[in-house]
């Protein structure tokens, strides 16, 4: 039997899972929640052998690309693995898309495959018209045929065309080769949070979406058993994590804010998570985080284009905590604070964050002009404002689209969307900015309530004099939408693109607190 490579040697996923089964072939790797199936790591890799084996067989070899569009069972990351082992990419499809933009995916990925379940058959087959797809494969009928192909796949062999969330424009299709999988999850064993084999994970988003991916390259890198949850449900979130005996999880969004909305209870401190990590942690509600629960929360910066970037470890916890503060680069990462022009900036200056490193995308799929644009002068330009300290600890001050210039003065969305988060009647908030003839630029929110809250118990003016208690009086918005929802990404974000193209006027409808009138 040839010897186990060292974690440091592997660079590939196929390799990656050759030696988690050779490593711990009868411990588990994944456990489904939902429905209690386990499987051990000599089973992943069996399973995910023959369904490579099924996929050469209908037709499927080293380039191709393949649409997936499944719940979060099994199937998924098998075949994942399965197409990494045959060097083809997987194109995972949002279970949520339908025609137009399930039809955007298949086609500009140029996919010549999509699996599937009868759920999701009759949609795929009425979009593929087309599209460059041969045949949608029922995954209950993928079975080996043949036998199994060598490995297929290095390095740099492309592993997904990951769409972006798409909060502007069309979703853009990011090219991610095996190493930025292999090379995200070296981190997290090597560095902060020391992911070992004694560690049990859980994810809670769906598969679509990047989380439970590296997720899965991580328990193969590490030996630690990943518990899959269907999705995010804040009221037995902590309870799955105490039945499972969780040791360390990854949250981002909303997720934060809605589980501390979930009634305190005696068993909150019952549990054996050792640390927490979080992307857009609310800083006015991280103590409270970490006082709720009594583990340490730590936020981590990264991106889909890019991969893990920028984390708090257990040095920089105490000093982070409340502060806005995303870290420091981890190792094989540069950061850079730039001015519009990409020149780097004096330590305590905010401008934007810029990246370089291994391990990062190849770029956007088919599309050399966002390419060009995202990486300039050989960084990758987050769109991100940030500052970095002496120390060089980098702190978030917001996104560059995100920053309103009303009267000559520059607001934060993100800093108003937070102090009206501080409410308890509000559930979510979203800001942006309105065309103003006389300020240039005018603010409005759009605010979802809790259900025991309505516009008559908790009108604008409430809300604009309590976040006049917060802020600047420049900072408070002067419109007022009520809404039942807002669009979110699959990365549990406020889809702002929807709402600046919402409507000719973004006024129209709201409440103006200048005129204390409705429009």
């Amino acid at each position: 039997m040839s010897p186990v490579p060292e974690l440091a040697e592997v660079d590939d996923l196929g390799t990656l899972l050759d030696r988690a089964a050779a490593a711990w072939p009868d411990k588990d790797a994944w456990v489904f929640d939902a429905t209690g199936e386990r499987l051990t790591f000599a089973e992943v890799r069996r399973r995910s052998s023959e369904l490579a084996a099924a996929l050469a067989g209908t037709g499927v070899r080293p380039g191709d690309r393949v649409a997936v569009m499944l719940r979060n069972q099994p199937e998924f990351p098998l075949i994942w693995l399965a197409l990494a082992r045959l060097g083809a990419a997987l194109v995972p499809v949002n279970t949520n898309y339908r025609e137009l933009d399930g039809r955007h995916v298949l086609a500009h990925s140029a996919a010549r495959f999509a699996v599937t379940t009868p759920e999701f058959h009759e949609l795929l087959t009425a979009i593929v018209p087309g599209t460059a797809v041969r045949r949608v494969l029922d995954v209950a009928e993928l079975t080996a045929r043949g036998p199994l192909p060598e490995r297929a796949s290095v390095a740099e062999t492309v592993a997904n065309i990951q769409y972006t969330s798409g909060t502007t424009g069309a979703p853009k299709g990011c090219v991610l080769p095996h190493r930025y999988w292999t090379n995200l999850a070296y981190g997290l064993t090597t560095e902060f949070p020391a992911i070992h084999d004694g560690d049990v994970l859980l994810t809670a988003q769906p598969f679509h979406y990047i989380d439970p991916q590296w997720n899965v390259a991580l328990g193969l890198a590490s030996g630690a058993t990943l518990v899959v949850l269907d999705r995010f449900h804040p009221s037995t979130f902590w309870a799955k994590v105490r039945e499972h005996e969780v040791t360390w999880f990854y949250c981002l969004g909303l997720m934060p804010t809605l589980l501390l909305r979930v009634p305190e209870s005696a068993a909150d401190r019952r549990h054996h998570v050792r640390a927490i990590s979080a992307s857009a942690i609310p800083r006015d509600l991280h103590a409270e985080l970490e006082r709720r629960w009594g583990v340490p929360w730590h936020e981590a910066f990264g991106m889909t284009e890019t991969g893990g970037d920028i984390r708090v470890s257990e040095v920089d916890h105490d000093v982070s905590v409340g502060a806005g503060c995303l870290g420091r680069p981890v190792p094989g990462r540069e950061a850079l604070i730039a001015d519009e022009a990409g020149h780097p900036l004096p330590r305590g200056e905010t401008g934007e964050l810029l990246i370089r490193g291994v391990g990062l995308m190849h770029g956007y799929h088919d599309d050399p002009e966002a390419t060009a644009r995202a990486f300039r002068n050989g960084w990758f330009h987050t769109g991100d404002l940030a500052r970095m300290d002496e120390s060089g600890r980098v702190f978030y001050v917001g996104r560059t689209k995100d920053m309103i210039r009303r009267s000559g003065e520059n607001v934060s969305a993100d800093e108003v969307e937070r102090a009206l988060m501080l409410h308890p009647g509000v559930r979510l908030a979203a800001v942006i900015a309105v065309p103003d003839e006389i300020r240039g630029e005018e603010i409005k929110a759009y605010v979802v309530l809790c259900g025991d809250h309505d516009p008559s118990t908790l009108p604008p003016a409430e809300l604009a004099e309590f976040c006049a208690g917060k802020l600047a009086y420049f900072k408070v918005p002067r419109y007022w939408t009520y809404v039942d929802e807002l669009p979110m990404t699959p990365s549990e974000r406020v889809a702002k693109g929807e709402l600046r193209k919402a409507g000719e006027d973004p006024r129209m409808g709201s409440y103006d607190r200048t005129d204390g009138t409705w429009r």
